[in-house]
This record gives structure tokens, sequence and C-alpha cells, in this order.
């Protein structure tokens, strides 16, 4: 006999782990974030979120160091992912598995070299703690950042740059007018990749100085101290944040990609 199986049937697998893995923990964090210890419903988890200046700080320190890590990883990726792109390199790919290689290697060895050779520039990392968080967050999230960039840019089409310059556009005008603005989906691919990863990520901070400011750890010590009360609380507002960036860098996205040839003219 044969089994034939329809669209609906294949779905349930995906719908089990959806279900499990998903809405069932995110259900659970809102009834602990709107609950107290009693189990009773209080909107006090919340208020309490915006009057700690300790969250709020922790919060305001978990944006800055985000950006900066964004920034300055895009600052090293673009150019890279520009020249790989680009470029006649035979062996090009293999150049992107060197950027890509350390993503192999176990992280708790990554970072604890990284600790290491900063240890020998500096003498002590302790005296430059939101330095060091950047550089260990960038060495951490640079693939992702490079990654979407080199794709975006490797499908460029470069009858569009060759047209660019019979025009008499020279390369920064091509590259500020048709390249740059081409390639934004790639650019706000990575951002998204790096920017709300890095807000939470407190495991560097930890492996580098046992530093709890971001938002990450903040969370992980009302757990550990079994408040999952305020935890939940906090996961859940960071988790609209995150909703609200992803949505609005999605819609930059689909209007950049959708509209990005009429942008040049």
């Amino acid at each position: 006999m044969k089994f034939r199986f329809n669209r609906k049937q294949l779905c349930i697998p995906y719908a089990a782990f959806l279900v499990l893995f998903v809405i069932a923990p995110l259900v659970v964090i809102v009834y602990y974030a709107f609950t107290n210890g009693q189990g009773n419903f209080t909107i006090d988890n919340l208020t309490g979120f915006f009057s700690s200046t300790n969250t709020l700080g922790t919060l305001v320190y978990s944006f800055a160091l985000a950006i900066c890590t964004t920034l300055l990883c895009l600052a090293i990726a673009y150019p890279t992912a520009y020249i790989l792109a680009r470029s006649n390199f035979r062996k090009k790919y293999v150049l992107l598995m060197l950027f890509i290689l350390p993503m192999w290697i176990n992280f708790t060895l990554r970072i604890t070299a990284l600790k290491e050779i900063l240890s020998v520039l500096e003498g002590n990392i302790s005296a430059y703690p939101f330095l060091n968080s950047v550089i260990g967050m960038t060495y951490d999230f640079l693939p992702f950042m490079i990654l979407p960039l080199y794709t975006s840019l490797l499908k460029l089409d470069k009858n569009l740059m060759e047209a660019a310059q019979d025009l008499g556009a020279n390369k920064f005008i091509v590259f500020l007018r048709v390249t740059l603005p081409l390639s934004v989906p790639g650019i706000i691919s990575g951002v998204t990749m790096v920017l709300l990863p890095s807000m939470t990520n407190y495991v560097v901070l930890d492996m580098l100085y046992n530093s709890t400011y971001i938002m990450g750890s903040l969370i992980g010590s009302y757990f550990s101290a079994y408040d999952w009360n305020n935890g939940s609380m906090i996961s859940l507002v960071l988790l609209v944040i995150i909703f609200i960036v992803t949505l609005v860098t999605n819609r930059f996205s689909d209007k950049d990609d959708n509209g990005g040839r009429e942008a040049i003219l």
C-alpha cells in the first residue's frame, strides 16, 4: 500500500514544534510577567520595569553597546564583502571562508583567546569595559554581517554599474548612486542579525571580566534568584522591542528591495 500525504498532514510536525517550543514558552513568560509570587494578576512588574533606574540604565547601556557593535561590524564587513564580491580573485571563496572559519571553533575557546590577546595589549582589560565589550561582540558577530552583505553585493547587476560609467559617472558616484542603494537590503539584514543578539549576549562579557551590564545578564540574574515574575516581564518587554525593530527593518528592506532601481534614477 502506498501512503499519500497532503500538505496539511505534512504541516503537522511543524505545527507541533511551533506549539511546544514557541507558543507554549511564550505563554509561560506572559503568565509570569503579569502575576506575582502568589499567582495573582498584577501590573507591578510592568510599572517596576519603567520605574527602576537600574533596569532602564541597563537597557540604555545594552542599546549603546549593540549600536556601537553594529556600526563597527558594518564598517569592517562592508569593505570586506565589497572587495570579495566585486574582485576577480580566483580563490575569493577561500578568503570568505577565512572570515567564517572562527564560527566553527568552540565559542569558549575563541573568547578565551581574545581575552588573552587583550590582556597582552592592554594589561588590565577591566580598565576598558565598554571598549572590550564592543571588541568581543564584534569578533563574535562579524561573520553574521559579512555573509548577507556579500550575498547582496554578489547579486548586483554589473550592467547597471557599466551603464553608469558610460554615462560619465566616476567610481565614487557609481558606488554612491548604484551600489550602495542596491545593497541596502543586505545592510539591513546584517544589522538585524547583529544588533538584536548583541543586546542580550552576556556570555562574551561574563567571559571577559564577569560583567552584568546588559539585558541578557539582568534577565539571567532574576531567574537565578527565582524571581521569575520580574525576569519574565523584562524578557517580554525586550521581546516587544525586538519585534518592533524587526518590523521596522523589514519594511525598509522591502521598500529598498522593490524600489532600489528607481532610487538610482
